[in-house]
């Protein structure tokens, strides 16, 4: 901008200036931050599952009480079938709230834990019940793997890639993952058949195996949230890795979970997230005498349990699995899947097995050879996927035919 001359002689000190914009323009009050509202869908679940708690917490004992009727089976599977399913969707929500909030591989470690506490606490609600159901504990471990690892992966695999075409995803945490199945499905579910027990852990056995496993789930936790997090991690596009970063000083850690708002949104949905899941546990053990009901009534295989639990729990997970593919976020599609799988194995046997010893309960582990087969097949093909650098249709399709296989065998083995 020209100055003209006569101001050009002045003093400084008296040249007259131009009004600032920030002088001109009047102030706006910056309105405070305000937390948003638990939504109404929120409180129904909310009060439903509450409400369904204290019925039966009443009355189950009557409309659960020997002889049992296969109207009153209905109605009541009915009744809290809705409810855990309800339930579970919440636990995701809040999770999903949550993974937003933390980040990546945080959020999926909440959402992936809460769902596996779930089927955990479903398993010993059955192994606990007034039935004998020793196969419970690996029935529901090789249901998840086929259902998991196959169905829903499966899914993931066609649908983004009919979507995006081939999707790109972190090599090394996929690789992490299908090592640890390799690993605990190995000494869980195939070991057992080759001692002296036809399946079975010894007692010194059993405490070793279930201490071994959790050590090592527990470290793999540990990495995953710390120094190996980048393995979890979406890459850039063209790259199969995340590069190492330094990490973030206390200060900086401090101050990013201090933002406004955002500790009371963490603490909000975590304690939404509690109110959940304590009905699915409460609910528990009356879902298992009706379905120890139904299976004994039907005639069916023993191994049905394990599937109709693995499909109750991981209903919601499933779900936001497949979102996660249509949103071209594979990665976080195979932290789901893979590692609800991984959280199965890692959670489930410890807990199953310290029950089983604990209250003498028979607890068999080891899976049949036709079972062994199908568990080499979807653990070989799973490296095979995940040992490119991006996914296709093509084995998305293949993941959905041993599926297939699996349920088809699992009526006419």
């Amino acid at each position: 901008m020209r100055v003209p001359l006569f101001h050009a002689l002045l003093p400084t000190s008296v040249v007259p200036r131009a009004p600032s914009v920030a002088a001109t323009e009047p102030e706006t009050a910056v309105p405070p931050s305000h937390a948003p509202r638990i939504p109404k869908a929120t409180w129904f679940k909310l009060g439903w599952a509450w409400l369904v708690v204290i019925a039966f917490t009443v009355y189950g004992g009557a409309w659960l009480a020997e002889p049992l009727t296969p109207v009153a089976a209905i109605a009541c599977f009915a009744v809290l079938f809705f409810t855990i399913i309800a339930a579970s969707f919440g636990v995701v929500h809040e999770a999903d709230l949550l993974a937003h909030k933390l980040g990546e591989p945080y959020g999926t470690l909440i959402l992936t834990l809460s769902i596996v506490s779930i089927e955990v606490i479903l398993i010993a609600s059955v192994l606990l019940g007034p039935g004998e159901f020793p196969t419970i504990g690996r029935d529901s471990i090789f249901a998840v793997m086929m259902i998991i690892v196959n169905l829903v992966m499966g899914i993931c695999l066609v649908a983004g890639g009919l979507k995006y075409g081939e999707q790109e995803f972190n090599a090394q945490g996929a690789n992490a993952y299908l090592a640890m199945i390799v690993l605990l499905t190995g000494t869980a579910l195939v070991l057992p058949n080759y001692l002296s027990g036809a399946g079975e852990f010894t007692t010194l056995q059993g405490w070793t195996i279930a201490a071994v496993t959790a050590a090592l789930y527990a470290v793999f936790l540990l990495l995953q949230m710390r120094n190996e997090k980048r393995l979890f991690i979406q890459p850039h596009p063209g790259l199969m890795a995340v590069a190492a970063q330094p990490e973030k000083t206390a200060a900086q850690a401090k101050d990013t979970a201090s933002a406004p708002g955002e500790r009371s949104a963490i603490v909000r949905s975590s304690l939404l997230l509690l109110g959940m899941i304590i009905p699915i546990v409460l609910l528990a053990h009356h879902l298992a005498i009706v379905i120890d009901y139904g299976v004994a009534t039907a005639g069916a295989p023993v191994a049905v349990s394990g599937v109709l639990i693995a499909i109750i729990v991981f209903t919601p997970e499933s779900l936001t699995a497949i979102k996660a593919a249509l949103n071209n976020e594979m990665q976080r599609a195979i932290n789901l899947c893979l590692g609800a799988f991984v959280s199965t194995v890692g959670l489930t046997v410890p807990a199953v097995l310290a029950i089983g010893l604990i209250t003498g309960k028979q607890v068999i582990m080891g899976i049949s050879p036709l079972e062994t087969v199908l568990l080499a097949l979807t653990v070989l093909l799973g490296m095979l996927s995940f040992n490119g650098q991006r996914t296709s249709v093509m084995q998305g399709a293949m993941h959905l035919a041993l599926f297939i296989t699996y349920g088809f065998l699992l009526f006419n083995p």
